[in-house]
This record gives C-alpha cells, sequence and structure tokens, in this order.
C-alpha cells in the first residue's frame, strides 16, 4: 500500500512539474486541450465542445423563418449505402432540402433539429461570406485591398482576396496532431491575435492555392477591424436575421481578454440553420427577393481563382461530381452544407466522423453523400 502510495505521489509531482513547464515555455494552451480533449473521453475536437469555451453570441432572427416540408417528406427511405455510411461515421443530422423545402430528415443519437454542434471550417465559408458583405457595405474596397491597409506589419502585397482564397504565403503550420502546432495553440490558447499577428509572409502572396486556417483568422480580424464590429455582430446582423435563423449560435471564442472569436471555424449551431447558407449560394446571395450578398461577389467566390486548384474558391469549397456545380462548406469531422444551384438542392450532413482520404479533393463520404442523396430523388 505504501509502495503504491509512493508511486501516486511521484506521478502527481511529475504532472505538476510537466504543467509548471509547459507554462515556462509557453504551451499552457496544451493543459486546456487536455482538460477539454482527454479528459472527456475524446482524442480529439468534437462536434459538442463548444461548452467548454466561451463564446460569443450569435443572436437568431426576431422574425423567424421555419422550413417547410416537402410534400414528399420523409417518403422516400435512405439507401442502404447512406443508411450505412451515416451509422458508421456517426452522423448525427443529414438533409436533403429540395426546392426550398425540406425532402428528407433524420437525426441519431439523441441530436434534434435544435441541437448545436460545431461547425469547424464550414465557418471559413461564412467568414468569407462576410468578406462579401463587408465590401458591400463599403467597409472593405475589393478583394484587391491590401492587408496591411489594416494591419500594417504584413507585406503591402497580401489582399484580403489572398486570405479568402486560401493564397497569403503566410507561415502559419497546418497541422493538426502536433500539440505544439499553430493549429493548437489558435484552438486552446488565450491570445490568437498574438499567434496570428506573428506570422510573416513567407512565400509571395496571389500565387497558388495552400489550405491555412491562419488564413481565415487574420481575414476576420480584417473584417472586425474595417467594420468596427464584432464578428458575431455582424453576422447575426447581416445574414442570421434577414435569413430568419430560428436558434441563436454560439462563436467560440479564444478565452482572453479580447474574447476574438475563431473565425476559421468552431460556430455551433443546428442543421436547420446551417442550411440557410445553402439557400442563400443557391439563389446567388438573395433571399426571397432581396439580395444579401452581391450576386457578382457569390460567382467569384464559387469559380476556382486558380486552374490547378479547381477545388477551391474564395472561401468555398467546389466540385463537378455527377457534372455538376456543386458548391461546398466543409468541416474536418465531415460536417457538410452542399449547394447544388442547377437543381436547386441542398444536402446537410453533420457528425462525428469523416471517411477516408481519396487522391480527389474530397474524403470518400462526400461523394457518398451526393450519390446516395440523387439516388433517393430520382427514385422517387
Amino acid at each position: 500500500m505504501k509502495y503504491l502510495k509512493r508511486i501516486f505521489q511521484y506521478t502527481v509531482s511529475l504532472l505538476t512539474l510537466a504543467f509548471i513547464i509547459l507554462y515556462i515555455a509557453g504551451y499552457g494552451y496544451i493543459i486546456k486541450g487536455i482538460q477539454v480533449v482527454y479528459l472527456t473521453g475524446h482524442t480529439t475536437a468534437f462536434i459538442t465542445d463548444h461548452v467548454y469555451f466561451e463564446n460569443e453570441i450569435i443572436r437568431p432572427s426576431n422574425q423567424p423563418q421555419l422550413w417547410k416540408n416537402h410534400e414528399d417528406y420523409n417518403t422516400v427511405p435512405a439507401t442502404e449505402t447512406l443508411s450505412e455510411t451515416n451509422e458508421k461515421l456517426g452522423t448525427v443530422a443529414f438533409l436533403i432540402i429540395k426546392d426550398d423545402r425540406i425532402w428528407y430528415e433524420k437525426y441519431a443519437d439523441d441530436f434534434g433539429k435544435d441541437s448545436h454542434t460545431n461547425s469547424f471550417s464550414m465557418a471559413k465559408s461564412i467568414t468569407s461570406a462576410m468578406l462579401g458583405k463587408a465590401i458591400q457595405d463599403g467597409f472593405i474596397k475589393s478583394l484587391d485591398q491590401p492587408v496591411a491597409d489594416f494591419y500594417p506589419q504584413f507585406d503591402p502585397a497580401l489582399t484580403v482576396g489572398d486570405l479568402s482564397s486560401m493564397a497569403s504565403g503566410l507561415n502559419w503550420d497546418e497541422s493538426y496532431s502536433s500539440p505544439f502546432s499553430l493549429t493548437a495553440r489558435s484552438y486552446f490558447g488565450k491570445d490568437l491575435a498574438k499567434t496570428i499577428l506573428s506570422l510573416e509572409v513567407t512565400e509571395t502572396p496571389g500565387q497558388a492555392f495552400k489550405y491555412l486556417s491562419g488564413n481565415t483568422q487574420l481575414l476576420g480580424m480584417v473584417i472586425e477591424k474595417a467594420t468596427d464590429k464584432k464578428l458575431a455582430t455582424y453576422l447575426s446582423e447581416s445574414f442570421w436575421e434577414p435569413m430568419g435563423a430560428v436558434q441563436a449560435a454560439f462563436w467560440q471564442i479564444d478565452d482572453g481578454e479580447n474574447r476574438l472569436v475563431k473565425s476559421y471555424c468552431c460556430i455551433a449551431s443546428n442543421a436547420r440553420d446551417f442550411a440557410r447558407f445553402g439557400k442563400l449560394y443557391n439563389n446567388k446571395g438573395a433571399w426571397n427577393g432581396k439580395q444579401l450578398l452581391d450576386s457578382s461577389f457569390v460567382a467569384t467566390s464559387t469559380t476556382p481563382r486558380f486552374e490547378n486548384s479547381p477545388e477551391y474558391g474564395y472561401g468555398f469549397w467546389l466540385s463537378d461530381h455527377l457534372g455538376k456545380k456543386i458548391i461546398v462548406m466543409r468541416g474536418i469531422l465531415g460536417q457538410y452544407v452542399i449547394s447544388i444551384p442547377e437543381d436547386d438542392v441542398i444536402i446537410v450532413r453533420l457528425g462525428h466522423q469523416r471517411g477516408k482520404r481519396t487522391e480527389k479533393p474530397f474524403s470518400s463520404d462526400f461523394y457518398t453523400y451526393v450519390e446516395e442523396a440523387y439516388a433517393m430523388l430520382e427514385s422517387n
């Protein structure tokens, strides 16, 4: 018994020493990561982790607009392949919206239409839509405005459009496995602004696509500075309110004094409210007859900027699967809002895991969701 007690004391002492060393070395955020992830039984960030962070509130609409059910609502069951994929990958919400009406809807694991889950990088698309709105409102001149107009320490060649299109040349480390990476520090740390403003342009901006979460974080900071509004407030005023969002949403912040939202990720909302962005982009920025977002910006943002990177525009992923022009918001664990304007179809999937990586721009689950949704629609 004394031996076990001594081992326990040594273990506690070693852990305490390790935590002290982490704090001194500037890696105290790792302790927050351990608390949020491993001590809650997870191995990575997870879809309901917003409750472990402080959040800014994205206010819902004062005049909520409920989705109507399609006349064929839930009359066609999921295909066997879709059911198997959803079960295997832990899908908690799957919607097919046709002609602005919910055609198919399924929830699992005690999740429902009001359940909040993490958007992860779908927030990048929302932040880029806010860039379009800031240009439309006159706060930002154009996609070509230099970031240095807002943060003079950056290379004058770097533009807001470079940030949105993932062509900044910044020395960001897009690593999801190392606890010492900028990605981990940004997710669990307390001074996100310091992390971002310490970046440097080390490659020529505007030349090639390179996916970096730091781009969208800096873009969000530029939008806040340009509008002189908190990003959550501007999002609510620009989209959540006029699109009739039913529920408040939550945008994770860095827990520091600046209360800076993680604009590259982490909006907690529900499948139906996320789907509103699919409708907005299917309709070229119009919402029930009102142009919320300039149609020319929507067209630009959903067109590849670089010929050798046809999978990305400005903040949105793109696909030509099944011969269709597909616009995609996506998150790391298989969060999707898939918009297909030519057929007025929206597919929303939220869940715990994504499919296997492929040689194509998307993981295997994306192609399954599109194919099986169309199989269901065509079987009706």
